[in-house]
């Protein structure tokens, strides 16, 4: 049984018909690509992602990243699907070209990553990091170090990892305890020696690539040795696992995590500096680091969103081809067992992942788009406000809609025989890295909201205002754009309600908001693309899109008072919760 990995359909009629993507072109740096330019690559992502990693998603997961003598093997199938990739510069095309890329916009190449997610999550993992890693270092580094450490990365020889997290410290980067000693200074800047460990580092060894090139956050101590309280001790440190005379640097494998899913990408305990330190370089100023890796961090939390919205949508396209093929259970007036979509049960589902799945895809490519307009206040202002968002709600609503693949598959679903139970473990992973739910939330809430000046809120409502404005002239549409402006109100309400409140108490149920606040953002998405969908004909795709757009609507944007009306509670159970009475 075989099954479309992303429509194209859908893909183009959200880059094209919604998106407007042709509009990028007139930025002189974009102006020599053209739909024709965008349509190639995504032609040959199709293919490639078909052919080089599909074949291998099951066996990935089946035969895990190991170590031996050191050294981390994976399924040779990885690196021959990745070095064909790196043939035809396809995971460079985002870069300018004198960096040796294509210069396509980063919305056209977030559409051609979702045909390699929804593919395979694990193998896509590795050129997603180090297209980031090496647009950090492009950004802030050297040119020297830009030559040496970025550009053999674009030419995809090499490959980057981000190393934040410690062992001790999890997400509280201000626990950080890797340390770096100036050790001097050459052609690539000031020289640092290394100590230190870090957990969590996709990527952190294989053999696929010719070197390894890790962005290391770490602090460099006081004149007594005593290392920098707080995030603002860190500094950002390039660290290969070559060095550039050709010596190993002092890095070691010290452990592979063994993860539920995402398994063909080597999750590693690294150790730096077990000898004399591994050698590092340093970007930028001292304590700087944090805001260097903000870049990396944001377009990750976008890659990971569109992941997961990419897992979804493949978990829901499996669903569909197994409810119209799948013969059980009779529906009046009708002779002999029909298909399950037949069932409004099995119906009702599908239409939840369809709204899910499509939302979430929908979501992220709007975010790649602002990416693509950097000299636009409002699309700045919306990109800083919404990325915790694109991040989040595809994580948490492409999980939920395998899990609805898995229930219409029934007995069926939970076994390895059909790919949804794959899929949902691969998935269950993105509400956990680049920042879990709870920190997304604190983010939006605390820092995008509370901290902030009301800009990126303003340009929000402007935008949706004016998808308002468009369907209020759709006759099927026209609730739903009343609809949107309640919400909105229930969003600004929510938030003055919470300002009101006693600052130790104002994100207490961070969480609570950012899922109200993500499912009216979400309705205002469905709308914007109904009223391109009504604008453009009648038939089956473009109506599908208009009842999906309802059906959100009806059933899932109500959920959002809820949760906003938790949000600005200022019930004490947590606090009244003491640990003992759990």
């Amino acid at each position: 049984m075989t099954h479309a990995l992303i429509v194209r359909r859908d893909l183009d009629f959200m880059l094209h018909d919604w998106l407007r993507m042709e509009t990028l072109f007139e930025d002189p740096a974009f102006a020599h690509h053209s739909r024709e330019s965008v349509d190639a690559l995504l032609d040959l992502s199709e293919t490639l992602a078909a052919d080089l990693f599909l074949p291998h998603y099951k066996a990935a997961d089946a035969s895990e990243p190991r170590i031996e003598d050191g050294r981390v093997f994976t399924l040779p199938a990885i690196k021959t699907a990745l070095d064909q990739c790196a043939d035809l510069g396809l995971f460079a095309a985002g870069f300018r070209e004198d960096l040796g890329g294509l210069g396509l916009p980063y919305l056209a190449c977030s559409a051609s990553f979702t045909f390699f997610a929804a593919a395979n999550i694990a193998t896509a993992a590795y050129p997603m990091l180090t297209t980031a890693n090496a647009r950090l270092i492009a950004t802030f580094a050297t040119s020297a170090q830009v030559e040496i450490f970025a550009l053999p990365q674009i030419a995809e020889r090499w490959f980057g990892t981000m190393c934040l997290s410690e062992p001790q410290a999890g997400s509280n980067l201000a626990d950080v305890r890797t340390r770096a000693v100036l050790d001097g200074e050459d052609d690539l800047g000031a020289r640092y020696r290394l100590a230190g460990n870090k957990m969590w580092i996709s990527g952190g060894d294989q053999d696929i690539s010719e070197n390894i090139v890790h962005l290391v956050l770490a602090k460099i101590p006081e004149d007594d040795g005593v290392l920098p309280e707080g995030t603002g001790g860190l500094s950002l440190f390039i660290v290969p696992k070559i060095l550039p005379d050709g010596r190993r640097n002092d890095v070691s494998v010290a452990g592979l995590n063994h993860k539920m899913g995402y398994r063909g990408t080597a999750n590693c305990l690294l150790n730096f500096g077990e000898g004399e330190g591994a050698i590092g370089w340093r970007i930028g100023e001292p304590g700087r680091g944090l805001q260097q890796m903000f870049l990396m961090m944001n377009e990750a939390r976008i890659g990971v969103g569109l992941g997961a919205a990419a897992l979804g949508y493949r978990g829901y396209r499996q669903a569909l081809v197994y409810a119209r093929e799948r013969l059980q259970g009779q529906r009046p007036g009708r002779s002999g067992s029909v298909a399950i979509i037949e069932h409004p049960d099995v119906r009702h589902m599908l239409l939840t992942q369809k709204t899910y799945a499509e939302g979430a895809l929908a979501l992220c490519l709007y975010c790649a788009k602002l990416v693509d307009q950097p000299h636009d206040p409002d699309a700045a202002a919306l990109l800083e406000l919404l990325t915790p968002v694109a991040k989040t709600w595809p994580s948490e609503y492409g999980l939920a809609a395998n899990d609805l693949a898995i229930q219409i598959h029934g007995g069926y679903g939970y076994t390895r025989d059909f790919d949804v139970e794959q899929l949902y473990r691969d998935n269950r992973l993105n509400p956990i890295h680049e920042g879990t739910t709870g920190i997304q939330a604190l983010d939006l809430l605390g820092r995008k909201i509370m901290r902030a000046d009301g800009r990126s809120l303003a340009a929000l409502e402007r935008r949706m205002n004016e998808t308002r404005e468009r369907a209020a002239d759709t006759t099927d549409l026209s609730q739903a754009a009343d609809a949107l402006g309640a919400a909105w109100a229930r969003v600004k309400q929510a938030i003055e309600r919470i300002r009101a409140l006693p600052q130790d108490a104002q994100l207490i149920h961070a969480t609570a908001f950012l899922r109200g606040f993500g499912h009216v953002v979400t309705a205002w998405l469905w709308l914007d693309q109904a009223a391109a969908a009504a604008s453009g004909g009648t038939d089956a795709f473009r109506t599908g899109k208009i009842i999906a757009c309802r059906y959100f609507f009806e059933i899932e944007l109500p959920k959002a008072e809820h949760w906003l009306t938790s949000a600005a509670s200022p019930s004490d159970f947590l606090a009244a919760m003491a640990e003992d009475r759990f």
